[in-house]
């Protein structure tokens, strides 16, 4: 991964996500611009270029009642590796700053199996919104969240902790958004309740610009152990 910014990237194939306001996670504001492209180009299989597994419709609708559902929130502790069984991610998570223009900056590309969170914002099991972002893909092939959109409602993540905790989140829906239209409150708006997102690309890929769009996990703190 490298800038969150969908046009003038150094990178072939990235594009970002393009909100219409900035949106406040903690005492910082990320800009407009907000996650970086996680992707760095096509790749080939058997000769062939192979696009990642989009949400299905159903997996975007959560249950009203797992609002009432929620487990109570865990002091602040920085994250240090995510576990999502169901599509056999296990990936150390580094921190993330926001680059100069205030977009989110991303973690190395050439580490396909590494993840990084906002450490300026809400830590993962804190009362409010953490931000998890991961790349699809890179020139080699697929990265971390390259299976992020055939996850399914009630999936489960697990986030170990500095503090030795670990929390627990259960997977409210799954969505894909075109940049054009990404939803920057619900994204990124405060939370009452200790709740996760986890983003990457997906949506159409074009060559010359790359994905069309953002994948984005919502889930919410159901236990910790």
């Amino acid at each position: 991964m490298r800038s969150t910014r969908p046009t003038g990237s150094r990178t072939r194939g990235v594009r970002g996500v393009r909100g219409r306001g900035s949106r406040r996670l903690g005492d910082t504001a990320i800009a407009a611009v907000t996650v970086v492209a996680l992707a760095s180009g096509v790749w080939l299989l058997g000769g062939q270029s192979h696009t990642p597994p989009q949400p299905a419709a159903a997996e975007g609708r959560p249950d009203p009642g797992e609002e009432r559902l929620s487990a109570p929130s865990l002091p602040p502790s920085p994250p240090l590796r995510i576990r999502i069984p169901a599509i056999r991610v296990n990936a150390p998570l580094m921190g993330l700053a926001l680059t100069s223009s205030g977009s989110l900056d991303v973690p190395p590309a050439q580490n396909k199996n590494l993840a990084g969170w906002y450490e300026a914002g809400t830590t993962p099991g804190e009362r409010g919104t953490a931000i998890v972002a991961g790349h699809v893909d890179n020139t080699e092939g697929p990265a971390v969240f390259y299976d992020l959109g055939a996850l399914k409602r009630g999936a489960r993540i697990e986030v170990d902790r500095r503090d030795g905790t670990v929390a627990e989140f259960t997977v409210d829906a799954v969505e894909v958004y075109a940049a054009r239209d990404f939803p920057d409150q619900k994204v990124y708006g405060a939370a009452s309740r200790p709740e996760l997102r986890v983003i990457t690309c997906g949506g159409g890929y074009s060559k010359t610009t790359g994905y069309q769009g953002n994948v984005v996990v919502f889930a919410h703190l159901t236990g910790s152990h």
